[in-house]
């Protein structure tokens, strides 16, 4: 599976021959230094670029380029090596940008020479830089690692060099721009820019030389099309001037899955004109849970779209309006008496009808979508699930992990009561953080501290009891640190129902002795696989199942050692069956000052109560996150939690 890293974020390497793909959308320069121990960079021979691009391990590209392909071979690197990194520039002397806040956030992807990706980072935040250290390649106790970097320099490449110790970072510096501008020389120049004749061909229907024209062009301000595979879409109603837009999300997959015999059963033939009727576990998959997880996202995906549609048609009309309105007042003698009157009236009719005819599509396009969720929710395994549907009453401990995890759902203000899922691959590939603190949603604004932190704490065993649900009952452990005993009321569900590997851990003495267990487990399975060896080369008392580490009311109880190793389990942690479920504000650990930041950002950050802090960055929707809490008076969790502890104690140890 694929690490999404953070900054700072490492991450183990299964192989050492791979390939670095970087995506900038503007030209840039990608260049790799060779370091020691150290990340010391000891001549300009340790440098790969444009004009040196190949050194023993490592080839980058002769050119900058808006997509690189960086290969590198960790077996056949100089002796001496131990670091190495990747560094991308933007070109000096070009039209194009000199800074990176000008452009979209480079993304960088390291894969295996078969495609598979790794691990990947998104460079954000930079600004004022014009050359940034993307990723670092590392060599630790005879293991390569990556750990993502996104250090910038705002005096470019001449900066980076001397930071890593190079003497004649300046020359070296003068010495790769001249490479690229020999290459740019060499280049093939860009196309014109298309003139108005072209632009009302295209309109028209028609290009010169071209075979039928295209029939979703959209609006200004509409979302941009995404290159995808081509999905067949039936024909929509257009809602602005610029022709009619298709509200289907374009990753959606609609093509039959295999005929399985678990397969559902075809949907009834829907009426002429109108549309299909939903099935449960129409999209593609070879099992049913794998033809609900895709169809689960595509109903994420075509909400996203279809609000994002919305939305930008309601900005076209907008802008529309106000543009007519500066062009019929512009003359002073329009702007009084009836001519002007008349003149707003019309800019704004010709609004609402844009905004009506917008509201007409996505209505329609809703409730399909409704139409849809009120289909697959029932049908729903208990791992996708909510707690309120009749699936778990005929729970039964499972013999195999699903595909993923519903930890609650999410939605947006245009179709509030439109929940969908919100899934997680299994194994978990980052911890959780349940924001313990005074979240910024108005389901909150009547709330006490109190309430939000024992709410919290509720969120975090819900999460945990889902968790112990899915998973057989020998391959999922969970422990609980809980320095001051503040939430044992509300562990109540845990400590009865016999799942916790040990009772809840209180004081400075047992938040060391849960933590040194776990660290000493993931040292141990991490020696084991650099060495090849099995389950069976683990101490015999080991338990080898995944583990889940619930941190309650932290920083309480930590000292610098525990802090240390907590940081450690989550940066080492999930790649070896270790993960992190923190109950925390994160203004409680403020006086840590930025020595916590690695540790956030890893984390997945939740919310006890609603509200719109998870970002889409496909369409920039806010969507609002509801946490999976039982109905209020429901058993249906402890119940569940009953038949773990039932099972587990009858599993033979």
């Amino acid at each position: 599976m694929t690490a999404e890293l953070v900054r700072g974020q490492s991450h183990p390497l299964p192989q050492t021959r791979l390939e670095i793909r970087v995506s900038a959308g503007t030209p840039i320069v990608a260049g790799a230094t060779l370091g020691d121990e150290q990340g010391r960079v000891h001549g300009v021979e340790r440098v790969a670029h444009p004009g040196s691009p190949a050194l023993p391990g490592v080839e980058v590209s002769r050119q900058a380029a808006a997509e690189h392909r960086l290969a590198v071979d960790l077996e056949a690197l100089g002796e001496g090596v131990h670091r190495v990194g990747v560094l991308l520039a933007l070109p000096l002397g070009t039209p194009g940008p000199s800074r990176f806040a000008a452009v979209a956030a480079p993304f960088v992807a390291v894969t295996g020479l078969d495609g598979a990706e790794i691990a990947s980072y998104t460079i954000t935040g930079l600004g004022e830089e014009s050359a940034v250290v993307a990723l670092e390649l590392y060599r630790r106790q005879g293991a390569w690692k990556i750990r993502a970097v996104g250090q910038g320099y705002a005096g470019g490449l001449a900066d980076l060099l001397a930071d890593h110790g190079l003497p004649e970072a300046g020359r070296l510096a003068t010495a790769v721009q001249e490479a690229i501008a020999v290459g740019v020389s060499r280049s093939v120049a860009a196309p014109s820019p298309r003139t108005s004749d072209d632009a009302r061909v295209r309109a028209s229907g028609a290009a010169p030389g071209a075979g039928p024209a295209r029939t979703d062009v959209e609006p200004p301000g509409a979302q941009p099309s995404v290159a995808q595979p081509s999905v067949a879409v039936p024909p929509q109603q257009g809602v602005a001037d610029g022709g009619p837009i298709s509200y289907a999300h374009p990753r959606r997959r609609t093509t039959p899955p295999p005929p399985p015999s678990s397969a559902p059963s075809a949907a009834p033939a829907a009426a002429p004109g109108e549309p299909a009727r939903p099935v449960a576990g129409d999209a593609a998959g070879w099992s049913m849970d794998e033809r609900l997880y895709n169809q689960v996202w595509g109903m994420f995906e075509d909400l996203a779209r279809a609000v994002a549609a919305f939305r930008s048609a309601v900005d076209f009309a907008d802008s529309r309006r106000e543009q007519e309105l500066d062009r019929a007042l512009s003359d002073p003698r329009g702007r009084l008496g009836s001519a002007g009157n008349q003149a707003r009236e019309e800019a704004h009719a010709k609004r609402e009808d844009l905004v009506a005819r917008a509201k007409e599509a996505l209505d329609r396009d809703l409730a399909q979508l409704t139409a849809e969720s009120e289909v697959v929710e029932p049908a729903l395994p208990p791992a996708y699930a909510r707690w309120d549907n009749p699936v778990w009453h005929a729970y039964r401990v499972p013999m195999e992990i699903p595909m993923a995890l519903r930890i609650g759902d999410v939605r947006l203000p245009e179709r509030p009561e439109l929940r969908i899922p919100m899934l997680v691959r299994l194994p978990l590939e980052r911890g959780l953080w349940i924001d313990a603190g005074r979240v910024g949603s108005e389901a909150a604004a009547f709330m006490d501290a109190a309430q939000i932190k024992g709410l919290a704490v509720d969120t975090a065993v819900a999460i945990a009891a889902r968790l112990l649900a899915v998973y057989p009952a020998h391959e999922f452990a969970v422990h609980v640190i809980d320095p001051a005993g503040s939430a044992a009321s509300r562990l109540a569900p845990l400590t009865r129902s016999g799942v916790l590997a040990a009772p809840p851990a209180a004081g400075a003495a047992g938040v060391s002795e849960v933590l040194a267990r776990l660290t000493e487990r993931v040292d141990l399975v991490q020696m084991a696989a650099r060495g090849g060896a099995g389950a069976d080369a683990l101490p015999p008392d080991m338990d080898t199942a995944e583990q889940l580490l619930i941190v309650n009311d932290f920083p309480h109880g930590f000292d610098d050692r525990a802090l240390n190793q907590l940081r450690y389990l989550a940066d080492e942690g999930p790649s070896v069956g270790v993960h992190l479920l923190m109950v925390a504000d994160r203004e409680d650990a403020s006086e840590y000052g930025p020595v916590l930041h690695p540790l956030w950002r890893s984390l997945l950050r939740l919310t006890p109560v609603p509200e719109d802090h998870l970002a889409d960055p496909w369409v920039g929707h806010a969507w609002t996150y509801e946490p999976p809490l039982a109905p209020s008076g429901s058993r249906v969790l402890e119940q569940v939690l009953d038949r773990v502890g039932e099972a587990r104690a009858a599993w033979p140890r």
